[in-house]
Protein backbone atom coordinates (compact mmCIF):
# COMPACT_ATOMS: atom_id res chain seq x y z
CA UNK A 1 0.00 0.00 0.00
CA UNK A 2 1.13 3.49 -1.40
CA UNK A 3 1.90 5.99 2.27
CA UNK A 4 1.38 8.94 -0.11
CA UNK A 5 -2.48 8.88 -1.71
CA UNK A 6 -1.95 8.74 -5.85
CA UNK A 7 -4.44 10.74 -8.17
CA UNK A 8 -3.01 14.52 -6.91
CA UNK A 9 -1.61 15.55 -10.60
CA UNK A 10 -5.23 17.07 -11.69
CA UNK A 11 -5.89 18.09 -15.33
CA UNK A 12 -3.40 21.72 -16.14
CA UNK A 13 -4.09 24.20 -17.64
CA UNK A 14 -0.71 26.07 -19.07
CA UNK A 15 -1.64 29.76 -19.02
CA UNK A 16 -3.67 31.94 -16.17
CA UNK A 17 -3.22 35.20 -16.36
CA UNK A 18 -5.15 36.39 -13.61
CA UNK A 19 -2.10 37.43 -11.40
CA UNK A 20 -3.56 34.85 -8.82
CA UNK A 21 -1.55 31.94 -9.33
CA UNK A 22 1.50 31.80 -7.28
CA UNK A 23 5.28 31.54 -9.08
CA UNK A 24 5.67 27.55 -9.70
CA UNK A 25 1.57 26.61 -9.64
CA UNK A 26 -0.43 26.12 -12.10
CA UNK A 27 -4.27 26.71 -12.90
CA UNK A 28 -6.64 23.56 -12.40
CA UNK A 29 -10.44 23.04 -12.37
CA UNK A 30 -10.15 19.98 -11.01
CA UNK A 31 -10.07 19.17 -6.97
CA UNK A 32 -6.53 16.70 -6.73
CA UNK A 33 -6.64 14.60 -3.63
CA UNK A 34 -3.34 13.71 -1.56
CA UNK A 35 -3.30 12.39 1.50
CA UNK A 36 -0.61 10.95 3.79
CA UNK A 37 -2.14 7.63 4.87
CA UNK A 38 -5.76 5.99 4.97
CA UNK A 39 -8.60 8.07 4.99
CA UNK A 40 -10.08 8.35 8.90
CA UNK A 41 -13.96 8.03 9.41
CA UNK A 42 -14.81 8.62 12.73
CA UNK A 43 -18.35 8.83 13.84
CA UNK A 44 -19.96 11.99 13.94
CA UNK A 45 -21.52 11.25 17.77
CA UNK A 46 -17.47 10.72 18.81
CA UNK A 47 -16.47 13.88 17.17
CA UNK A 48 -14.93 16.80 18.50
CA UNK A 49 -12.91 19.88 18.65
CA UNK A 50 -10.30 20.51 21.27
CA UNK A 51 -8.38 23.93 21.94
CA UNK A 52 -5.65 23.02 24.22
CA UNK A 53 -2.52 24.86 26.13
CA UNK A 54 1.01 23.65 25.00
CA UNK A 55 0.75 20.73 28.49
CA UNK A 56 -2.13 18.94 26.89
CA UNK A 57 -4.96 21.06 29.18
CA UNK A 58 -8.00 21.44 27.67
CA UNK A 59 -9.01 25.24 26.94
CA UNK A 60 -12.30 24.65 25.06
CA UNK A 61 -14.05 21.74 23.90
CA UNK A 62 -16.83 21.66 20.76
CA UNK A 63 -19.19 18.02 19.75
CA UNK A 64 -20.14 18.27 16.17
CA UNK A 65 -23.55 19.43 16.76
CA UNK A 66 -21.68 22.28 19.39
CA UNK A 67 -19.53 23.49 16.30
CA UNK A 68 -22.40 23.56 13.45
CA UNK A 69 -23.70 25.65 15.97
CA UNK A 70 -21.67 28.45 16.21
CA UNK A 71 -21.77 31.56 13.87
CA UNK A 72 -20.44 30.24 10.45
CA UNK A 73 -18.83 32.30 7.47
CA UNK A 74 -19.05 31.36 3.79
CA UNK A 75 -15.87 32.26 2.09
CA UNK A 76 -14.09 32.33 -1.41
CA UNK A 77 -10.83 31.84 -1.64
CA UNK A 78 -8.01 30.46 -3.45
CA UNK A 79 -5.85 27.55 -2.73
CA UNK A 80 -2.62 26.53 -3.55
CA UNK A 81 -0.71 22.84 -2.64
CA UNK A 82 2.52 22.42 -2.73
CA UNK A 83 2.44 19.66 -5.67
CA UNK A 84 2.38 22.86 -7.83
CA UNK A 85 -1.44 23.39 -8.75
CA UNK A 86 -3.95 25.87 -7.87
CA UNK A 87 -7.43 25.94 -7.90
CA UNK A 88 -9.08 29.09 -7.43
CA UNK A 89 -12.58 30.61 -6.38
CA UNK A 90 -12.95 27.53 -3.94
CA UNK A 91 -16.03 28.28 -1.44
CA UNK A 92 -16.20 27.19 1.76
CA UNK A 93 -18.62 27.49 5.05
CA UNK A 94 -17.11 27.16 8.64
CA UNK A 95 -16.05 28.59 11.82
CA UNK A 96 -13.65 31.14 11.95
CA UNK A 97 -10.65 30.19 14.33
CA UNK A 98 -11.15 34.03 15.78
CA UNK A 99 -14.98 32.30 16.89
CA UNK A 100 -13.27 29.26 18.57
CA UNK A 101 -10.16 31.30 20.00
CA UNK A 102 -12.96 33.90 21.66
CA UNK A 103 -12.44 33.89 25.52
CA UNK A 104 -9.13 32.39 25.51
CA UNK A 105 -6.53 34.45 26.74
CA UNK A 106 -2.79 33.12 25.71
CA UNK A 107 0.73 34.27 25.07
CA UNK A 108 1.25 31.44 22.64
CA UNK A 109 3.13 32.53 19.08
CA UNK A 110 2.09 29.62 17.71
CA UNK A 111 -0.47 26.65 17.08
CA UNK A 112 -0.02 22.93 15.94
CA UNK A 113 -3.03 21.45 14.47
CA UNK A 114 -3.69 17.81 14.80
CA UNK A 115 -6.11 15.44 13.12
CA UNK A 116 -7.19 11.83 12.64
CA UNK A 117 -4.62 9.94 11.82
CA UNK A 118 -2.35 11.27 13.71
CA UNK A 119 -1.38 14.45 11.52
CA UNK A 120 0.12 17.57 12.76
CA UNK A 121 1.17 20.70 11.12
CA UNK A 122 2.44 23.83 13.01
CA UNK A 123 1.55 27.39 12.22
CA UNK A 124 1.97 31.20 13.75
CA UNK A 125 -0.86 32.14 15.70
CA UNK A 126 -1.21 35.44 13.63
CA UNK A 127 -1.90 33.44 10.82
CA UNK A 128 -4.78 31.75 12.11
CA UNK A 129 -6.45 34.88 13.38
CA UNK A 130 -7.75 38.25 12.28
CA UNK A 131 -10.00 36.10 9.65
CA UNK A 132 -7.05 34.55 8.24
CA UNK A 133 -8.18 30.67 9.14
CA UNK A 134 -11.24 28.41 9.27
CA UNK A 135 -12.19 25.08 10.53
CA UNK A 136 -14.62 24.32 7.48
CA UNK A 137 -17.06 21.42 7.29
CA UNK A 138 -18.60 22.66 4.04
CA UNK A 139 -17.51 23.20 0.24
CA UNK A 140 -19.13 24.08 -3.08
CA UNK A 141 -22.58 24.11 -0.93
CA UNK A 142 -22.37 20.80 0.42
CA UNK A 143 -20.88 18.59 3.48
CA UNK A 144 -17.35 18.40 3.01
CA UNK A 145 -16.35 14.89 1.84
CA UNK A 146 -13.98 12.70 3.67
CA UNK A 147 -11.41 12.69 0.52
CA UNK A 148 -10.78 16.30 1.44
CA UNK A 149 -10.95 16.34 4.71
CA UNK A 150 -14.43 16.17 6.25
CA UNK A 151 -16.07 16.29 8.18
CA UNK A 152 -13.49 19.05 8.89
CA UNK A 153 -10.30 20.29 8.22
CA UNK A 154 -8.91 23.27 8.80
CA UNK A 155 -8.64 26.16 5.85
CA UNK A 156 -5.55 28.27 6.08
CA UNK A 157 -5.51 29.89 2.21
CA UNK A 158 -2.57 32.15 2.46
CA UNK A 159 -0.39 29.84 2.71
CA UNK A 160 0.30 25.93 1.22
CA UNK A 161 -2.45 23.37 1.34
CA UNK A 162 -0.68 21.17 3.41
CA UNK A 163 -1.24 23.48 6.24
CA UNK A 164 -5.07 23.50 5.58
CA UNK A 165 -4.63 19.71 7.79
CA UNK A 166 -7.57 17.31 6.94
CA UNK A 167 -9.66 15.87 9.59
CA UNK A 168 -8.68 18.28 12.04
CA UNK A 169 -9.47 17.56 15.63
CA UNK A 170 -7.82 20.32 17.73
CA UNK A 171 -5.37 23.48 17.95
CA UNK A 172 -2.47 23.17 20.28
CA UNK A 173 -1.47 26.80 21.76
CA UNK A 174 2.98 26.48 21.54
CA UNK A 175 5.22 28.84 22.69
CA UNK A 176 7.34 27.61 20.09
CA UNK A 177 7.34 26.73 16.67
CA UNK A 178 7.01 22.97 16.84
CA UNK A 179 7.69 21.47 13.09
CA UNK A 180 4.45 19.13 12.59
CA UNK A 181 4.27 15.52 10.22
CA UNK A 182 5.86 17.21 6.39
CA UNK A 183 7.28 19.77 8.27
CA UNK A 184 9.65 17.40 9.91
CA UNK A 185 9.61 15.62 6.43
CA UNK A 186 11.59 18.45 5.15
CA UNK A 187 9.05 21.10 4.14
CA UNK A 188 9.32 24.46 4.89
CA UNK A 189 7.91 25.83 8.43
CA UNK A 190 5.82 28.26 6.89
CA UNK A 191 4.74 27.51 3.50
CA UNK A 192 3.87 30.78 1.82
CA UNK A 193 3.42 30.23 -1.99
CA UNK A 194 4.08 33.72 -2.95
CA UNK A 195 7.63 33.34 -1.92
CA UNK A 196 7.66 29.37 -3.08
CA UNK A 197 8.29 28.20 0.57
CA UNK A 198 7.91 24.31 -0.63
CA UNK A 199 11.42 23.24 1.37
CA UNK A 200 13.89 23.64 3.76
CA UNK A 201 16.16 26.71 2.71
CA UNK A 202 13.46 27.72 0.50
Amino acid sequence: MSFVTRGFRGRRRETDESGRVPPGQYRTDDFPVLSAGPTPHTPLAEWSFTIASESGEELARWSWEELRALPSETVTVDIHCVTKWSKLDTTWEGASVDTLLAGIETDAAYVTAWSDGGYTTNLPLEDVTDGKAWVAFGYDGEPLDPEHGGPARLLVPHLYFWKSAKWVRGLRLMDDDDPGFWESLGYHLYGDPWREQRYWGD
